[in-house]
């Protein structure tokens, strides 16, 4: 028995459209850009809130730099042979994002270790604020940095996994 599907009018009425899926796919400038942004700006209203000058540097400088950088890292990380390899697009989401979150972390701590090293060795007995700073902004930032890329890389990659699989169909 041949069925005519009849249109929905209230479809019309209030514009609903479900042609086709409009989420952007991962693109990585728009990551870091964003992992720079964010963070700078919401640390940057804190040092105005609390009057910290040197939160407002940092937000600018160790925040904001450590965040684009981390999310850079980590992105190409992923666009590599990193992202294609089975526990990373097999793995639970969490287990994953935790995962390189904890190495982001990691790499901010020695990021900061290395930063500070190198600052002693080649300006010995000056001490500059921002070097305390980064102790706490490099781990951070590469933590949140690294969550953030992730888990919306791993999004785009479940949603494009699942919009192939519907099209072979």
């Amino acid at each position: 028995m041949n069925q005519m599907k009849y249109p929905n009018p209230t479809d019309d009425a209030y514009g609903i459209k479900t042609v086709g899926s409009r989420k952007k796919p991962f693109a990585l400038w728009r990551e870091v850009v964003m992992a720079y942004a964010a963070p700078a700006i919401m640390a940057g209203i804190g040092g105005l809130v609390t009057a910290d000058r040197g939160l407002q540097i940092g937000a600018l400088t160790t925040i904001g730099g450590a965040s684009a950088l981390m999310a850079l890292i980590i992105g190409l990380l992923l666009r590599s042979r990193v992202g294609h390899m089975r526990w990373v697009t097999g793995a639970p989401r969490l287990v994953v994002v935790g995962g390189l979150a904890i190495a982001g972390s990691l790499f901010g701590l020695c990021a900061a270790w290395v930063t500070s090293g190198v600052l002693e060795l080649m300006i010995p007995g000056h001490h500059m604020a921002w070097v305390d700073r980064a102790w706490i902004d490099f781990p951070l930032s590469g933590f949140i940095a690294s969550t953030i890329v992730t888990w919306r890389w791993r999004l785009a990659v479940t949603n494009n996994f699942l919009s192939k699989r519907g099209r072979k169909k």
